[in-house]
Formats: structure tokens, sequence, C-alpha cells
């Protein structure tokens, strides 16, 4: 199974700070998965038509099942990933946005200004998540469990999890 992760900052991509975000969601999901994974990563500038193109490549070039991007969803004027998911996505997932949102609403009042989104294009599932690592692992703890549910009904890769880790749901054979 491939994963795509990008990194959406201005900072990171110059190089003026290291991306901790990105490797918070590497370490995040080698601690969910037990089935062998490869990465995609990528760390890109704040920059619509950039952050489309990326998306397009790992969805249509390099068979990314999953696609997980970090920053570039508050209101700043320069946050427009969830603007370009909107744009490459074929249907919108917008319950791991409102998921998501009101998990963090639980740690600062400010996860209302948050505006990520997920969803689908092709064969692949897009996720929007945070900037902040700490922010990614309560994020990706509340939503992953419904993601390899998702990927399944996609007809992707079979996701394998650490269920010490992480309870995914799957519903119960017939």
């Amino acid at each position: 199974m491939r994963i795509g992760i990008i990194t959406v900052s201005d900072r990171a991509s110059a190089g003026i700070y290291e991306d901790l975000s990105g490797k918070a969601i590497i370490d995040t999901m080698n601690e969910y998965l037990t089935s062998s994974w490869e990465e995609v990563y990528e760390v890109i500038p704040d920059e619509q038509d950039i952050i489309e193109a990326t998306m397009i490549k790992m969805a249509d070039e390099q068979n990314c099942s999953l696609i997980v991007t970090t920053g570039g969803t508050g209101p700043s004027k320069r946050d427009v990933t969830p603007e370009a998911t909107e744009n490459v996505c074929d249907r919108m997932m917008p319950g791991f946005g409102e998921l998501m949102r009101q998990e963090s609403l639980k740690f600062v009042p400010t996860a209302i200004l948050s505006r990520q989104t997920a969803g689908l294009r092709k064969d692949s599932l897009i996720v929007n998540l945070p900037g902040k690592p700490k922010s990614i692992r309560e994020c990706l703890d509340a939503v992953f469990p419904a993601i390899p549910y998702c990927i399944d009904l996609m007809e992707g890769p079979f996701m394998e999890c650490n269920e010490d880790v992480i309870k995914v749901f799957r519903p119960k054979a017939k």
C-alpha cells in the first residue's frame, strides 16, 4: 500500500524549519499499521496549483490509496489546502472534517477556525489534517478508525492495523 503525505508549508518547503508535521504522520502510520506500506512524501509551499498538482500526481500516477495532508487549513489568506482538495476530488467526505473539529474542540476553542475536509479522487482518499503535530495525532486518532473500511469500500489494499494502538471499524462478516 502506498500512502501519500503532503506537508503544506511555505517555511518548511523553503528549509526555514524542519517539517515535524509530516514526520508526525509517518510516525503515526507506523504505529497504526502492521501491514507493509510505502510513504510518498512531499513538502510543498502554500500554493493552490502546487497542492492540486501534488495530490493529482499522488492519486493518479503514484497510486496512493490514502493521501494525508498537513497544514493550510486555517483562515489565513495562504491557507488553501481545503480548496485544493475540493478542486481535485470527485466526491467530498465532510464527516471527516466535522469529526476532527469536534475532537479538537476538546483541547482548544479555536478548533472552529480549522477547515479540514476529506474527499475521494478516483481510487484515493484524501484527508486534510491541521499543521501542529499534537493536533495531527488527536485528529488521526478520531478519524482513522473509519479509514481502513473506507479503503475497503473503494476496493483498495487491505490495511492491517495494530489493534493495541488503534481500534478500526469493519463490519462483521455475515
